[in-house]
C-alpha cells in the first residue's frame, strides 16, 4: 500500500522544528556565526513551494538593488580621488552583484510545472546556481590572495587615505547588510544557494574591510599593513568557502540534516498500527524537502485502514519535517519477506 502527498496538499500546515540550539553569547560563537552559520531552519520558516520562491526572487531583487547602490557610490568616490585601485574595486563590486541573476533564474525555473522529462520539477537549478556562487568566492580567495602577495614582494604606494577608507566602509557596509539579508531569507526558505550567495557578499565585504584596517595601518606609518591584512582577509575567505561549498554539494549529493531522518523515523514509530520502520529516505530539490518511507504494519490491517494509516504518516511527516513538499509512504505486512534491498 503506498500513498503520496504533494505539495499543494501540504501547504498552508505549520511545521514546528525544535533544534535545541542555544546561543552562548561568546565572542568564539559569534564568531562561527559569522564565517559558517548553521544551515538549520529558522522558526519564521516559508512552507508554500510558489510563495518561498518569490520570497528568493524579492530576495534576490533587493540585494541586487542594494548592491548596485553600494558599487555607484563607490564609484562617486572613485570620481572625485581619481584612485585607480578604487576603480578596481569598484568594477569587482559591479560583476559580484550580478551574480545574483543566476539565483534569479533559478528561483523563477523552480516555480514551473514538472513536465515528463523533469518529473522532479525544476528546483536542482538553484543547487547548479549555488555551484557558480561558490566558484565565485573561490575566485575571490584567489584575486585577494594573488594581489596580497604580488604587494607584499612589491610594494605600491597607497595614495588618497582617506578616500580609500571611505570607499572601504561603504563597500563593507553595503556587502555586510546584504550578507546578513540573503543568509536570512536563505535559511527561511531552505536555500542553500542564497545562503552561499549571502556568504558571497560576505566575502566582498571582508575585502572591502581589509581595504579600511590597510589605510589605518599605512596612515600609521606602516606600510605592509595592506598586503598582510589582504592575505589574512584571504585566510577568512577561504573559511567562508568551505562552509558554502560544504552546503551546496552536500544538496547536489542529496545529503540531509541527520536529525531531519531521526526525528521522522521516531515520529512514525509511534504511529498506531506501524510496527516498524524500515527506512525513511530524503532528499532536497532546490529549497523543498521529499521523503520516501518504507513501513511494516500488523498484517491483519485491511487495505482501507492501511490507506488510512498511510495518510496519518504522512500527515505526521509533514508536521515533522521542515520544508517537506512531498511524502511517499508504502506500508507492507510486517510478515512479508523483504526483498534484497528492503
Amino acid at each position: 500500500m503506498t500513498h503520496d502527498r504533494n505539495s499543494d496538499d501540504v501547504a498552508g500546515h505549520g511545521h514546528g522544528h525544535g533544534h535545541g540550539h542555544e546561543s552562548s553569547g561568546t565572542f568564539r560563537s559569534i564568531v562561527r556565526e559569522i564565517f559558517a552559520p548553521h544551515s538549520h531552519d529558522a522558526a519564521d520558516s516559508i512552507d508554500d513551494v510558489l510563495e518561498s520562491s518569490t520570497t528568493g526572487i524579492r530576495a534576490v531583487k533587493i540585494s541586487l538593488i542594494a548592491l548596485g547602490a553600494t558599487a555607484i557610490a563607490q564609484l562617486v568616490i572613485v570620481a572625485v580621488s581619481g584612485s585607480v585601485a578604487l576603480l578596481a574595486d569598484t568594477i569587482h563590486n559591479f560583476s559580484d552583484a550580478l551574480t545574483a541573476i543566476p539565483l534569479w533564474i533559478a528561483f523563477a525555473l523552480g516555480r514551473r510545472a514538472a513536465t515528463r522529462r523533469y518529473t522532479y520539477g525544476y528546483g536542482r537549478a538553484e543547487d547548479l546556481a549555488g555551484l557558480f556562487v561558490v566558484a565565485m568566492i573561490a575566485l575571490s580567495a584567489l584575486i585577494a590572495g594573488i594581489e596580497a602577495v604580488r604587494r607584499l614582494m612589491d610594494p605600491i604606494p597607497v595614495q588618497h587615505l582617506g578616500w580609500v577608507a571611505a570607499a572601504g566602509v561603504v563597500g563593507f557596509v553595503g556587502n555586510e547588510l546584504v550578507a546578513l539579508y540573503r543568509i536570512r531569507v536563505g535559511r527561511q526558505i531552505g536555500s542553500a544557494a542564497l545562503v552561499a550567495d549571502g556568504l558571497h557578499a560576505r566575502t566582498d565585504g571582508f575585502t572591502s574591510l581589509a581595504v579600511v584596517i590597510g589605510a589605518g595601518g599605512v596612515a600609521l606609518g606602516f606600510p605592509l599593513a595592506d598586503p598582510i591584512v589582504g592575505l589574512i582577509i584571504t585566510a577568512a575567505i577561504l573559511v567562508v568557502l568551505r562552509s558554502a561549498a560544504r552546503d551546496v554539494f552536500r544538496r547536489l549529493m542529496d545529503g540531509v540534516e541527520p536529525d531531519f531522518v531521526v526525528a521522522a523515523e521516531r515520529a512514525l514509530a509511534q504511529e498506531s498500527g506501524v510496527v516498524a520502520v524500515r527506512s525513511v529516505k530524503m532528499r532536497w530539490i532546490g529549497h523543498r524537502l521529499h521523503a520516501d518511507a518504507e513501513l511494516d504494519i500488523d498484517p491483519s490491517t485491511s487495505l482501507v485502514d492501511a490507506h488510512l494509516l498511510a495518510h496519518r504518516a504522512e500527515h505526521t511527516l509533514t508536521h515533522t519535517v521542515p520544508k517537506l513538499s512531498t511524502a511517499l509512504i508504502h506500508a507492507y505486512p510486517a510478515r512479508e519477506p523483504r526483498g534484497p534491498y528492503g
